[in-house]
């Protein structure tokens, strides 16, 4: 995109900025957004049909603007899943994870603050602190991509962030941190001071867990330790396992403070009577919309195997060991490559994360036996350019 913005007082730090966004591109095989690729059942369609109906016969009326019987529907999901014991004023909601982080960084950032990452991650996360006049701040990860804790204490001592972004399973590396880390990095935010704040503030922590649902079974999400952590706020989404992402509904679970807080900062009913009547429906058939969660999760841990039998320039392929839907391997002399390569044979994923990688979502078993036929050929086609 090309924009001339020189007769508009555009922000000075705007200019030179591109909109964030993944191509959305007419092509047959589109594993590059990490979408569920399966369509929810008709049974399903017919529910949520029949929801927005009934709200849409009040559209004359703004929604609730506290969301009560949505909170309630989520919390009570999340229980089933945890155990924790949940309650509704522990719940918000919003315009997808997206809009759940912006509203964090405008309760929490803003200027003089400071927000704390662990690179490579996602790459919205500066972008939300560009927008609060947040400073935005990473600590590299190990090779292996996971999280050093003892660098990681290091720098939220030194720093003092008012935010904590961890993203787990991360993205776009897919790898994920044990609650046992988890624990190391908050018990040191309960001693922090966060610079530029009262004496008595402490970092907010907030564990992104857009793909929690694609983990291995047993591992645990950070909602369980959210009674013992008062500053812990755990952001999820229902675009991702859900097969949900054209509703655009994310949510957040922590402390009551934390959820006041954002409803200090929400725009005045921001969320939809037709979302909050989709999303009742889609939660009230959660089991058949997450149907294929197990299956996806197969399907990753045998491309990963794939990947492990297959070289390039005589060294075996490399990829991140994932907990979610997607995979990031590489490394390549040349991404952009394969990319145009695979994009030609109507085939797209993503050029993201560190130079050399690139990053796979799950498909359909139609789509991912596609893209291993694709792939391999423009792997031999890369060997031959590359390994001269």
């Amino acid at each position: 995109m090309s924009s001339d913005f020189a007769n508009l007082p555009l922000r000075d730090d705007l200019r030179g900025e591109t909109p964030y966004g993944a191509p959305q591109l007419d092509i047959p095989v589109c594993l590059n957004v990490n979408e569920n690729p399966y369509a929810p059942p008709k049974s399903v369609a017919d529910a949520i049909a029949k929801r927005a109906g009934a709200a849409a016969l009040k559209l004359n009326r703004y929604p609730d603007r506290e969301h009560v019987a949505l909170r309630d529907a989520l919390a009570g999901y999340i229980n089933a899943e945890t155990d924790a014991g949940i309650k509704r004023e522990q719940v918000w909601a919003a315009n997808g994870s997206n809009e759940i982080m912006l509203q964090l960084f405008q309760a929490f950032g803003g200027p003089g603050k400071t927000a704390l990452g662990f690179s490579p991650t996602y790459s919205m996360y500066p972008e939300y602190a560009r927008d609060t006049f947040t400073k935005w701040k990473t600590v590299s990860r190990r090779e292996d991509f996971t999280i050093d804790t003892d660098s990681a204490v290091e720098e939220i001592r030194r720093i003092g962030p008012s935010v904590v972004m961890i993203a787990n399973p991360n993205n776009p590396t897919g790898t994920y941190i044990e609650n046992d880390d988890l624990r190391v990095l908050l018990d040191v935010c309960k001693e922090v001071r966060v610079k530029n704040a009262p004496e008595s503030a402490r970092p907010v922590v907030v564990v992104d867990e857009a793909y929690a649902e694609f983990r291995t079974p047993g591992l645990e999400s950070a909602i369980s330790l959210i009674g013992e952590y008062p500053n812990l706020a755990v952001s999820r989404t229902m675009s991702k396992a859900f097969a949900f992402a054209g509703t655009r509904l994310g949510y957040l679970i922590g402390n009551e403070n934390v959820v006041n807080a954002l409803r200090i900062v929400r725009l005045p009913y921001h969320l939809s009577a037709l979302t909050q009547a989709a999303s009742l429906a889609a939660l009230e058939h959660s089991g058949e919309l997450l149907a294929q969660v197990s299956h996806l999760r197969e399907t990753r841990d045998k491309t990963e195997k794939w990947f492990k039998t297959l070289q390039y320039c005589g060294r075996p392929i490399k990829n991140a060991e994932s907990e979610s839907n997607f995979i990031m391997f590489g490394v390549f002399t040349d991404r952009d490559f394969i990319f145009d390569e695979l994009k030609k044979r109507g085939v797209l994923i993503r050029a993201v994360g560190p130079e050399g990688y690139l990053r796979v979502c799950m498909g359909t078993d139609e789509e991912m036996r596609i893209f291993r036929e694709k792939f391999a050929e423009v792997l031999q086609l890369a060997n031959e350019r590359d390994g001269k």
